[in-house]
């Protein structure tokens, strides 16, 4: 952000330090009766979270585009998670391999370019060109266009191609008008953008254009402030109209009838990786008493005041092929130490550590700190395994997009990322429980896991992909290879004189049209 909207942040931050504490109301509205700009605060807006700017071609930065009303994709997904159309309006799965997709008419781009066949298969032409992850989901091999329709041929079934167009990969943005040096794009949302600053602004004008109503505000600013606390006093103090990211121990202070709520379970889930080329974690006794040695129950009703639930397996229950589905390791510190003596893991000096043949039982625990509840869930895990002999060395970084590429530098890496984002299970194995997938961390490799990925990639039925599903999760658990410990009960906190700031349980529809000042 500006150097002069951090001082005002910091400024207000120093003057509410008492309200805060005892709860203080909210602000009077008078001043702001004829707000035109609103003012989103988002800690996770930020090249830390692999969001630099808002071109859904780069990395994660679709998540941007789509949540800050710049893109949109050609399907989405209604509040029940179900498959809906959005700019396409229809389409026929003409053979296993040929998807045919008609285009709403009467759409343009912000640069002003109708979107049309020609449009659309540009779009996903360079998205599979340049998006690796894109490209492994998509499975494309050939697009054609046709006035208001594309057809898409891929290269092996795809049952779940539309529900992979709907990632926010899939906004379909001008490649005419190209991407500025900044990383902003012409998408066909209820906004366009003006300027963005990677890590600190992005603004926002109302698209005068826009196909599916008016637009609620005339300008939107979208403020990076990555500490919690500071983004708890940026509300407070009138800085910012709305929040993503609150801590929940601020959420008692916005509970009156100056603010609104917004929230809704997801699919979001707090978990760790297993480093499978770390020497200490190779071995499957150690990798158990981790699994038996994190306090879920603690970390969801202590930490996270009650904001979430504990996670069996990498989907809620109301999944079909959720927690319900699987079984996991419960919470018992007694067993993950008989575990660990069983496999010569004791404590021979009295200091509380265990150690086997000379080594102590020290695991390296990677996080980062601008998913609130992440550094939490490190201190939880380092209490709860410490009372089992284990030395839980905590590195909670910015840095750890780069670090975690690394195995040599960490032993365990706890994260958050929504599993379900398309509805589908597919999407959690393919992007990180696979050979191929780009963000399988800990390097773990399953030759039956791989067997059942490859029949839930060909499967349409979707009784038969939940069944695979659980499969596929109850492989990853009783291997170890990854701790589900809590799914997210996600919020967003308003100002109460605008409405239209919704929670959605993918987590991508933010800012819309429907956003606007209250009546």
């Amino acid at each position: 952000m500006k150097k002069s909207r951090i001082l005002s942040v910091w400024l207000a931050a120093a003057v509410l330090v008492l309200g805060l504490v005892s709860g203080c109301a909210a602000p009077s509205s008078d001043t702001r009766t004829a707000k035109t700009t609103f003012v989103l605060g988002d800690t996770t807006f930020n090249a830390e979270n692999e969001e630099p700017d808002i071109n859904p071609h780069r990395a994660y930065s679709g998540w941007a585009c789509i949540r800050y009303g710049v893109g949109e994709t050609l399907f989405r997904y209604s509040d029940s998670m179900e498959i809906e159309p959005w700019l396409a309006t229809g389409y026929e799965l003409v053979d296993d391999l040929t998807w045919k997709i008609t285009l709403r008419d009467g759409v343009t781009f912000s640069s002003g370019r109708k979107m049309d066949g020609e449009a659309v298969k540009e779009c996903l032409g360079h998205l599979i060109e340049v998006h690796d992850r894109a490209r492994g989901d998509l499975m494309i091999g050939s697009i054609t266009a046709d006035g208001q329709t594309v057809t898409i041929r891929t290269t092996e079934p795809r049952p779940t191609l539309l529900n992979y167009l709907s990632d926010p990969y899939g906004c379909i943005i001008d490649m005419e008008a190209g991407v500025t040096g900044d990383g902003i794009v012409c998408g066909t949302g209820p906004y366009l953008a003006v300027s963005l600053t990677t890590g600190e602004e992005l603004t926002l004008r109302k698209n005068e254009s826009y196909w599916d109503g008016e637009p609620g505000f005339d300008e939107i600013t979208v403020l990076t402030i990555s500490d919690g606390d500071t983004l708890t006093m940026a509300l407070q103090s009138g800085e910012i109209d709305g929040a993503y990211g609150m801590p929940y121990a601020s959420y008692p202070l916005f509970q009156n009838d100056g603010y609104t709520f917004s929230g809704t379970a997801t699919s979001r889930v707090f978990f760790v990786s297993m480093n499978f080329e770390s020497s200490i974690l190779q071995n499957p006794a150690v990798r158990r008493a981790i699994a038996m040695g994190i306090d879920k129950e603690r970390f969801v009703t202590d930490l996270l005041d009650g904001n979430g639930y504990p996670a069996a397996g990498a989907f809620p229950n109301v999944f079909s092929f959720g927690g319900d589905a699987v079984t996991a390791k419960e919470y018992d510190p007694d067993g993950a130490r008989a575990v660990l003596e069983e496999a010569g893991w004791v404590d021979t000096d009295g200091d509380g550590i265990r150690e086997k043949d000379g080594q102590e039982l020290t695991i390296r625990w990677l996080t980062y700190p601008s998913r609130q509840e992440l550094p939490l869930l490190a201190e939880s895990a380092q209490a709860s395994l410490g009372a089992i002999g284990f030395d839980v060395i905590v590195n909670s970084t910015a840095d750890h997009n780069s670090i975690r590429t690394d195995p040599a530098a960490w032993d365990v890496y706890a994260s958050a990322m929504v599993t379900a984002p398309t509805g589908d299970p597919a999407y959690f194995f393919t992007t990180h429980c696979l050979d191929s997938s780009t963000a399988n961390n800990g390097h773990y490799h399953s030759d039956a896991l791989e067997g059942l990925a490859a029949e839930l990639n060909a499967t349409f039925d979707t009784a038969r992909r939940a069944e695979l599903a659980a499969d596929m999760q109850q492989i990853l658990l009783d291997d170890d290879a990854f701790v589900f410990c809590s799914h997210l009960r996600m919020s967003m906190v308003c100002r109460s004189d605008v409405e239209g700031l919704t929670a959605h349980p993918c987590d991508f529809y933010e800012i819309t049209a429907d956003l606007k000042p209250a009546p």
